[in-house]
């Protein structure tokens, strides 16, 4: 079967585990699509997105969908109140891989940034719970184990690394693929792991003795995507152009079915059927396969791997060499008293920032009919609470700084600021979470208008009031408070931003005892470490003292700032882009004559490295100076003091055009 899924290419694509039936596409037109494979029309689009989609997970429960884009952002819907649930910013670049806690409220993402990062869900704001570092190269796949307790990822760099959930570290990691790994798949039953790699290999993993248990290589496309049986007896290998049944003690492969699904992408089991799905351009394909015409363990397998070693039948049904996870219960029941979810953070108004995400994050639902019968059961089943009653709006956990720390990417891990969670996250990986969550009013949420452009020149923080932070007077006798006593109070609740200050003094501290030293290499230096910290407040602090003193600009130091004025002068701070404009004038005086004089000399003759060596930073200047050109020139013609600034610097540039 095939659908036109998008009015654009197709760039991601996944089935739900659960009923095998449900399926989500992400495309280039930044949409995620939910489809019925039994069903020719979209059930739901979910918009909010502005990068392509990357990457897609449904959660088990098919009740959440979650989307990482080509920005590094990733956005959760409600598939149920068709709503969007968060909006999660830490990730620098393309979102490659994400998967939903088997039953506690983490995601856990993969970039190509080489970061892993866990996200608790229940938490509006700053919901970054851990980060792992570890690969070198992107993170292509993410599984948590069926007990929860653990993380598998795989990467471009050839690793599968496994890592301890409770103990935030790595466990082990396994080499021997010679490509990059695209997949890795727990066994539902026993400690074993298996990795597909473009190598066209399949490796299984000893969990308990972290070593390699068998390696099939077939002559065939490199391995896309992998999917153990229910009962854990065979795997299931997709390839370009088949299907095959693969053993693991001795390696066999017991069956190859040929499908002609291309480059298939997700495969599913319902109702002993495999489905599989494919998509090339805007086209998403489904196939079937009848497993109960699939040999999945014989005696007489359908291929040796080991031609030299005697065959030795497969282990029986329901027996393991191996421990069986320890799964816990995961049926509905009463709240635990010791897992708190009602906390005083959990009952603020929501923030301006997330009124407008959800203003921007629509679910445009297509099929009605298709929608309630999916989505909106009439018979109450233990994922979805009844629907007699409207729920009030969620309400928020975190201020607006906390969230401001996270998009900015200065966030740290909050494990350290906030300890409590470390429990809290064990006592999840041992109980699951019995508390179920209300699907969201469908009221239209209140927007606070903020302007495009925050003034440099302001008394108080732009969406905050100090007075909302301090108590409420309740007597006249009371109405002024000691300079520590208001401190005290409006930190409470901003540990997180504190933290987040802190690392900024900590950064120009490093920055200024480099800096500090006659050296010029040395200033050079600091500048190169205030650059790669990526931390646009560094650098505007650090420009504002150069810009004092013009002597201190030279050609290398222009090479180095000329790519972070750049995002000053499109930052939405007005100071930014003052700090930004003022630099860049003092380059074009300075050095757009030398830099244009170098280019228009004819070449020397013989050799002079020192003349060669500014030859090459002015190329490299003018490169960054034409980029920056153009953004000038668009912004020649607004009015006020910005408008004044960029036309004077448009005139300054006349020469580079």
């Amino acid at each position: 079967e095939e659908i036109m899924a998008h009015s654009s290419n197709v760039s991601s694509l996944v089935l739900g585990k659960s009923s095998g039936r449900l399926l989500a596409t992400g495309g280039d037109d930044c949409r995620v699509n939910i489809w019925s494979v039994n069903k020719p029309n979209c059930i739901m689009s979910l918009t909010g997105h502005t990068k392509p989609i990357e990457s897609l997970q449904i959660n088990v429960n098919e009740e959440l969908v979650v989307a990482g884009s080509q920005s590094g952002s990733i956005r959760i819907w409600d598939l149920e109140a068709a709503k969007i649930l968060r909006t999660l910013l830490g990730h620098k670049a393309n979102i490659y891989s994400l998967d939903f806690h088997p039953f506690g409220n983490f995601v856990a993402s993969g970039s190509l940034d080489t970061n892993i990062k866990l996200w608790d869900v229940r938490r509006k704001g700053c919901c970054l719970f851990f980060s792992f570092q570890g690969h070198t190269e992107a993170v292509r796949c993410l599984r948590f184990s069926p007990d929860g307790k653990w993380l598998a990822s795989a990467a471009d760099d050839h690793t599968v690394k496994l890592w301890d959930l409770a103990a935030g570290k790595i466990m082990f990691e396994f080499t021997g693929h010679t490509g990059p790994v695209n997949v890795v798949e727990f066994n539902p039953n026993e400690y074993l792991l298996a990795s597909g790699s473009s190598d066209r290999t399949v490796r299984f993993w000893d969990l308990e003795k972290f070593q390699v248990v068998s390696c099939i290589e077939e002559e065939a496309t490199p391995v896309r995507c992998v999917l153990f049986n229910p009962d854990g007896c065979c795997l299931y290998s997709g390839f370009q152009d088949s299907l095959r049944v693969y053993g693991w003690e001795p390696e066999r492969c017991f069956d190859v079915v040929m499908v002609n699904w291309g480059k298939v992408a997700d495969l599913s089991i319902c109702n002993n059927q495999l489905i599989g799905v494919s998509f090339a351009q805007s086209t998403v394909s489904s196939f079937v396969v009848d497993l109960s015409r699939v040999t999945k363990s014989s005696s007489i397998p359908h291929g040796l791997i080991r031609n030299d070693e005697p065959f030795v039948p497969p282990t029986p049904m329901g027996s393991s060499l191996r421990r069986i996870y320890d799964r816990p219960s995961t049926s509905c029941s009463k709240p635990q008293s010791r897992v708190k979810h009602n906390s005083e953070s959990e009952r603020r108004s929501p923030s301006s920032e997330d009124d407008r995400d959800e203003k921007e994050s629509k679910a445009e639902i297509q099929n009605q009919e298709d929608y309630k019968e999916i989505f909106q059961p009439k018979n109450a089943i233990c994922r979805t609470p009844p629907r007699n009653e409207p729920f009030p709006a969620p309400p928020e956990d975190e201020p607006v700084t906390a969230k401001e720390a996270v998009k900015s990417n200065q966030a740290v891990d909050v494990q350290t600021s906030l300890p409590k969670q470390e429990l809290l996250f064990s006592e999840f990986l041992l109980q699951p979470d019995p508390v179920q969550r209300p699907p969201i009013a469908s009221s239209t949420p209140f927007t606070r208008t903020e302007p495009s452009v925050i003034p440099a020149a302001r008394n108080e923080p732009i969406g905050l009031k100090a007075s909302d932070f301090l108590p409420a007077v309740k007597n006249q006798s009371q109405t002024e408070l000691s300079d520590e006593e208001a401190m005290s109070q409006i930190r409470k609740g901003h540990e997180t931003m504190c933290v987040v200050l802190t690392s900024r003094q900590k950064n120009l501290d490093t920055v200024r005892a480099v800096w500090s030293t006659s050296d010029i290499k040395a200033r050079m230096n600091s500048m190169e470490s205030a650059v790669a910290m990526n931390d646009l407040s560094v650098i505007v602090d650090l420009l504002n003292i150069v810009n004092q003193k013009p002597s201190l600009w030279k050609l290398d130091l222009c090479t180095i700032i000329l790519p972070q004025i750049e995002k000053l002068l499109q930052s939405k701070y007005e100071s930014y882009v003052q700090t930004g404009c003022t630099s860049l004038k003092l380059i074009l005086q300075r050095f757009l004559p030398l830099i244009t004089d170098m280019l228009a000399a004819p070449p020397s003759v013989g050799v002079d490295i020192t003349r060669e060596e500014r030859l090459h930073k002015c190329k490299l200047c003018y490169k960054q100076l034409k980029n920056i050109s153009s953004f000038v020139k668009n912004k020649s013609g607004l009015s006020g003091r910005h408008g004044s600034a960029f036309r004077e610097l448009h005139l300054l540039m006349a020469a580079i055009e």
